[in-house]
């Protein structure tokens, strides 16, 4: 096996990590204690399957053994089944191994902030952006993680023409990254008296959310304006300057924040949606330099191509990229959306393991 020698190195780390974990001066130091301990644990998985792997090799190799001197046709037909379900599982273990050594994203433990804007399709294309908003929502809590608002822009029948959130949890970045590009729902708009299915789009993107250490933003590159916040249909808010709008100059990226009550929260949380962009700016300038050639990216905000569908009449969602159609829309928009990401994300180890053998 090629990848031996990386994998018996990692056991040893793994082995070395442990046991530093146990160190005094290591417990005193609460934050590199917990660094490690998150080192530890991403190694765990990896380093479970390789001695699995070995304990098997060793049975195979005994199984074999025994079957080159059993004379007995009963015991001869078990020995040989046990030694075709270890070597099978041999083989899955090498996938599994060759998958979990590929190189993460660094961005997957980030939290996020996801931004869902109303495309075509008028007051139903900003339902239907409500629709995502809470499917997002019910998914984050299946997984045990915070959502809060950062910003919104309500439509006049309940809908939004744009909604700003953070997800606050473990992993949210590396599942959520899926999520980005234009989503399209296919139904009979609440405003539609003849019964006729309409096509309408909204837009997701998908943000790793930035440190202050990791977006310096100099204060003389910011434009404050502050102005009255007001609600859909112009209804007043409240009666003072509380909205703010931030514009970065260099770049002309403008920011809004008016759902909190004090100018303060406003700035702040318009501050971190534009460190999420800054950020993100930045990675994807990066990453089109260094990988020009891949003509396919999956999550990366690519706002051009429809991702997903949702046929309200047939009941079904479709993923375009993996090519995916479940027919239970409604436990989808309920949240359950695990079976669409671990199609995308097996989509995307398998990009990278072809990646990695034709570069090889």
């Amino acid at each position: 096996m090629d990848i031996l020698p990386r994998l018996e190195e990692l056991e040893r780390a793994y082995e070395e990590l442990t046991a530093r974990l146990a160190d005094p001066e290591v417990l005193r130091d609460q934050q590199r204690y917990r660094e490690m301990a998150r080192t530890h644990a991403e190694m765990e998985e990896i380093v479970g399957r390789f001695r699995e792997y070995r304990r098997l090799e060793r049975e195979l190799a005994e199984a074999r053994s025994l079957l080159a001197e059993e004379q007995d046709e009963d015991m001869l037909i078990y020995l040989r089944e046990e030694e075709e379900a270890a070597a099978r599982r041999l083989r899955e273990l090498e996938e599994e191994m060759r998958s979990l050594l590929l190189p993460r994203d660094p961005r997957d433990r980030k939290n996020v902030i996801m931004e869902i804007r109303a495309g075509t399709g008028g007051e139903e294309a900003g339902l239907f952006a409500a629709d995502l908003f809470r499917m997002y929502n019910r998914y984050a809590e299946r997984q045990g993680w915070k959502v809060e608002v950062l910003s919104t822009s309500p439509s006049e029948l309940g809908g939004f023409k744009e909604v700003i959130f953070a997800v606050k949890g473990e992993g949210a970045f590396s599942r959520l990254k899926f999520e980005s590009g234009v989503h399209r729902v296919q139904r009979i708009p609440v405003t539609e008296s003849g019964g006729r299915i309409h096509t309408s789009a909204a837009t997701v993107a998908v943000l790793p959310e930035a440190e202050e250490v990791e977006v310096e933003i100099n204060p003389a590159d910011l434009r404050v304006d502050v102005f009255r916040s007001t609600g859909p249909g112009g209804q007043s808010v409240n009666t003072t300057d509380s909205a703010v709008r931030i514009t970065h100059l260099p770049t002309g990226m403008v920011v809004s924040c008016q759902d909190e009550k004090s100018q303060l929260q406003n700035r702040e949380k318009a501050l971190r949606i534009l460190r999420a962009r800054l950020l993100k700016m930045e990675q994807d300038r990066l990453q089109r330099e260094q990988a020009e050639e891949r003509r396919s990216q999956v999550g990366t905000g690519d706002r051009s191509e429809r991702i997903r569908t949702y046929n309200f009449p047939q009941g079904r969602v479709t993923d375009h990229r993996v090519g995916l159609t479940l027919y239970r829309l409604e436990e989808i928009l309920q949240g359950d959306i695990d079976e669409i990401i671990e199609a995308l994300a097996a989509q995307e180890r398998a990009r990278q393991l072809q990646e990695g053998a034709t570069t090889a």
